[in-house]
Parts: structure tokens; sequence; C-alpha cells
């Protein structure tokens, strides 16, 4: 039998926490009253934590695990475990508790209720984090938002309500560094939110150092848009428009007599050589700007509704232009 509900756990190293998740998510299913499968996504882990997944899986039916060969990452983990959901809601969390699974029946009742596919979890609080967390992560979707031109919710993570038809589409986008938290806004589905309090890790240590999240960073601008390319464009548009100006501003003061012989050809031959390169960085940015979309393979548009003539009316309407 199909579920309905589908729950996505990324799991690494996370022996010391897992059985917390597991008995206080388990509850939560099975109170929602409908056929629901967790799947838990062992991302290489190293510390017993596949022994952990095997014994709670023996104990809990609609536990599936699946073990990948090495670390491929957070993001990559939770492309496994969307690839081998069923359910025609899917649920993405972690598992260290720091995102209440409580709140999973509250992302279902916002999308019966309010009939979206999508229902982003928002962290209203932040306290359990640290001052740079927090710092960082305002910064983050700040200029996401101005980059990525995206929709994308303020201190909205990897915790989110996905209907069959998100999942469909984010699984058909050929990307390999995929930022789910930049995509799922960018298919413009229709969307709603759910306010919760951030809690602190429950046990174990951190996997998201201060590396980590500036990969992230990179990885949200790099992998998601071609903006720092187009950023050279204006870049040599701004340095030749400037050069063109020091230019006229030499030979003014070479007519007013203000510089040395030899002064104002050396200067206007580099203003020239430099504007010329600006200009070739400039369109060399733009064509791989465009290669660079060209490589993403996204479609160029997804169509929500369409309307159609009926049979009927498409043959009268036929009729109507052979009769004379």
């Amino acid at each position: 039998m199909t579920p309905v509900l589908s729950v996505v756990v990324p799991v690494f190293n996370e022996v010391e926490v897992f059985d917390l998740f597991a008995a206080r998510t388990r509850p939560v299913l099975d109170a929602l009253g409908v056929d629901y499968e967790l799947l838990a996504v062992d991302d290489g882990s190293t510390d017993g934590t596949r022994e952990v997944l095997a014994a709670a899986a023996a104990r809990w039916p609609q536990l599936r695990t699946l073990r990948l060969r090495r670390n491929a990452g957070h993001q990559a983990a939770i492309t496994a475990g969307l690839e081998a959901s069923r359910g025609e809601l899917v649920v993405t969390i972690d598992a260290d508790l720091q995102d209440p699974p409580e709140v999973i029946a509250e992302l279902v009742g916002a999308a019966r209720r309010e009939g979206v596919d999508v229902v982003y979890a928002v962290r209203a609080s932040r306290a359990s984090d640290s001052w740079f967390k927090r710092g960082s992560a305002r910064v983050y979707y700040r200029v996401m938002r101005r980059v990525a031109g995206a929709d994308i919710p303020a201190h909205a993570g990897d915790f989110r309500l996905m209907s069959r038809a998100v999942v469909r589409d984010l699984l058909e986008l050929p990307e390999r560094h995929r930022v789910y938290r930049l995509l799922v806004p960018w298919l413009g589905y229709p969307s709603a939110s759910v306010d919760y309090v951030r809690e602190p890790r429950a046990a174990g240590r951190t996997h998201y150092p201060l590396s980590k999240m500036v990969r992230l960073g990179l990885d949200s601008v790099t992998a998601f848009t071609g903006a720092p390319l187009r950023w050279a464009t204006w870049l040599g548009g701004g340095g030749s428009a400037v050069a063109f100006l020091l230019g006229l501003w030499a030979i003014v003061a070479r007519l007013a007599g203000h510089v040395v012989p030899g002064w104002t050809s050396v200067l206007l031959a580099v203003l020239f050589l430099g504007a010329v390169q600006l200009l070739c960085v400039g369109l060399l940015g733009e064509y791989l700007g465009r290669l660079f979309e060209q490589a993403q393979g996204r479609p160029v548009y997804y169509l929500e509704t369409e309307s159609r003539p009926r049979e009927r009316d498409l043959a009268e309407a036929l009729d109507e232009r052979r009769d004379p």
C-alpha cells in the first residue's frame, strides 16, 4: 500500500541521538491516523549509527533505512531519500531534534487546510544558536534573495513539507549540487508556513561547523545562479566608462598644459588597453553565464493550469467556419 506520508531523515554519525529522535517521532506519526513511512538515510556514518538504525527498524515496521556507501553530504542524502519516498506528502527533517518532530502534524494540517503544495517550517526563535550562526543566517538569506531572485522564506531551512508534484519536479532537475532551500521556492508552488521554536541539539555535536556553512554559501551562489558571472559584465562596463572619463580628463589636462610631455599618450594607451580587457572579461562572463544556465538544464517554465475548449465546442466552431 502506498503511504500517504513519507518522512525523510538524513543521518550522519547520530548514534547518540537517533533513538531519542525515534522515541519522539513515532507517537507523532502514529497519531496522524494515516499510512506513513520514515526513511532514515545513513550518509556513510562511521560511529555505529548503522547498527542503531537496524535495531530501530526491527522495532518500528514503518522505518526504512538507506545507507550510502560514502559520505555524500546533507543535500545528497536528502536527494536519496526523496528518490526512495513513495508518499503523496513528503517531509524532510534532521535527526538532531533541533527541529521538533511534533511540528510535522502542524505541517500536514496546514497543507490540508490551505491546499498548498509546500509548507515551510520557519524558525520563530533561534535562541539556541550562537550569535555568529544567527548573524550569518541573516546575511545568508538577505544575499540569497538578491542573488537567487527567488522568494526565499527567512529562517526556513530543510524542515518542510512538499507534495508529490513538488518532489517530482525537484528530482527531474539535472543539477548535481542541489540546495533545496533555494530550489523549492524557485519552483513557485503555492506555499504556507508554520512557525516553531528551534531547540538545542539533543545529544552529540553539530555536524555543520563553519567550514560546511561556508561551503553551503558557496554552493548556494555558484550552483544556483550565474549572477557572479554577470557581475563581471557590469564591472567591465563600469570600468570602461571610468577609463573613458579619465581619458577625457587626460586630454583636457594635456591641452591646458598641466602635464609633462609623453604622459598623456602613455595614460591613454594604458586606459584603452584596460578598457578593452574589462569589456572582454564582461563579455566572457556573459557567455559563461549563458553556458552555465544551459548546463543546468532547468525547464524554461512550469505550466500550472490550461484552459482547453471542450471537444464539442471545438467541433461546432469548426463547422461554423466550414459553412458559408
